[in-house]
């Protein structure tokens, strides 16, 4: 949800939606304009936060608060996140196919781990008359990260090295501090259950 931003208002194209108040109450199935004009009465926006639901659900917020708000979580949840260094794989720009996918495979992992990552592209000899072929490994390599990455720096030479440098995406870095939260908190010691011991009859006696 905090990958891109929501529809709100007249960009929800739907004739109804199914509505949640300003004070998080269910307010049922109620026709799009409806919803608009009751968010506007009460000087909100009308804001689609689950689009893949039939109809799809819709909050009354303020949108500029709201969405101030998720930026600040993910700011948040950045600086809790141990990780977050800046990581590197370099390739030549004649790579094999195989070679490329394992180098891939280590970028998402890293990036995964909520680490920035810069490829680089090592250029050797008259390899820099020919850097479009660089361009095109880095291509290779972002097709292989689809929906894992941000670009923070745009493919770029820096002498013999074209680069560019990626950042993970907004809802793993979120995963990532959850999952760090939810290993730190304390957790309740066992009950150690006394096993119930079975009666002993004395010899002879039924």
């Amino acid at each position: 949800m905090a990958d891109k931003d929501l529809r709100i208002n007249e960009q929800i194209r739907v004739r109804e939606v199914r509505l949640i108040d300003d004070k998080g109450e269910q307010r049922g199935i109620v026709a799009t304009l409806e919803a608009i004009r009751i968010a506007r009465e009460l000087g909100l926006d009308l804001v689609e936060v689950a689009p893949q639901s039939v109809p799809p659900v819709c909050k009354l917020l303020n949108y500029g608060k709201f969405k101030f708000e998720q930026e600040k979580k993910i700011k948040d949840s950045r600086k809790k996140v141990k990780g977050g260094e800046l990581k590197e794989i370099r390739m030549q720009p004649k790579i094999a196919t195989h070679d490329l996918d394992f180098k891939a495979k280590h970028v998402r992992a890293f990036l995964e781990e909520a680490n920035k990552v810069k490829v680089t592209i090592r250029f050797r000899g008259r390899e820099l008359a020919h850097t479009e072929r660089g361009e095109d490994v880095l291509k290779a390599v972002l097709s292989r990260l689809e929906g894992y990455y941000v670009m923070e720096k745009s493919p770029s030479m820096e002498g013999r090295f074209m680069s560019m440098v990626l950042s993970p995406k907004a809802s793993i870095i979120k995963k990532v501090a959850e999952a760090q939260e939810a290993s730190e908190a304390p957790r309740e010691a066992p009950q150690t259950l006394t096993p119930a011991v079975p009666a002993v009859l004395p010899t002879g006696e039924a």
